[in-house]
């Protein structure tokens, strides 16, 4: 349900086209904000804004010219919710594709610093901005090929603490929610390269895996504090789910 604390509010998602994003962006709008669908496949987003009420702006946050007109576009922002990555392959260290960790670094990482340090001028305007990063179980625990994800996932970790330093003292707060196994549609066939017998194995046996709308649920709960409440960070896992090596399959 809305209040009247967030009518009118502007939100922002980036990876709105599919998963964690989209869920994100339906679940902001049923708290009343007016959301900002970001993401590179314009006909997902624009069917998501039609939804939810919402605007599309079509956005690739690997490149600054477009993180520049997403900004452009927003000249208030009350949550930004750094949603866009993913993980590419399952290489070990010393087989590691550059390329794509590179790849990762760039969507992980460097898109959420440039849409970040894009939109601080619209946070600052609000008066009262939240900007929630999604980071991932990933940047607290290392495991076998998964060394490039992990990195890209720890420096989410890093740059979200330190935003906070750097912004203390400023109406920002600044969040991370790190989910642990989630089943979307998309993530697990990404990393395996659309092979989709590899990436429906991750999830085999697992009673309930984490769904979209589970992380979305959080995401939100974050962003509705009230303003004097930063929460630092928030992991989210499956009850089968122990850590990174131990999830309970039947």
């Amino acid at each position: 349900m809305s209040d009247d604390s967030t009518q009118s509010r502007t939100a922002v998602v980036t990876g709105a086209s599919s998963g964690i994003g989209a869920a994100t962006a339906r679940a902001l709008a049923a708290q009343g904000f007016r959301v900002v669908c970001a993401a590179r496949r314009t006909e997902r987003i624009e069917a998501l804004a039609a939804e939810i009420s919402g605007v599309a702006v079509t956005c690739d946050i690997t490149d600054a010219g477009s993180v520049a007109a997403l900004a452009a576009a927003v000249p208030t922002c009350d949550v930004l919710v750094n949603n866009a990555g993913g993980a590419v392959g399952v290489d070990r260290v010393d087989q590691a594709d550059v390329e794509a960790w590179r790849h990762m670094y760039d969507i992980n990482v460097l898109g959420l610093v440039r849409v970040t340090k894009a939109l601080l001028p619209a946070l600052r305007a609000s008066g009262d901005g939240v900007v929630v990063n999604v980071g991932s179980t990933a940047g607290r625990w290392a495991y076998e090929g998964g060394g490039g994800y992990t990195a890209a996932k720890h420096a989410v970790k890093v740059v979200t603490q330190t935003l906070r330093l750097e912004l203390n003292g400023e109406p920002i707060r600044i969040s991370e929610v790190a989910p642990g196994m989630v089943r979307t549609d998309e993530f697990a066939l990404v990393r395996f390269g659309g092979d989709r017998e590899r990436a429906e194995a991750v999830y085999a046996g697992v009673d309930q895996p984490l769904l979209a709308e589970d992380v979305a649920d959080a995401i939100a709960w974050v962003a509705t504090r009230p303003s004097h409440v930063d929460i630092d960070e928030l992991v989210i896992k499956p009850r089968a789910q122990a850590a990174a090596h131990k999830v309970h399959r039947t």
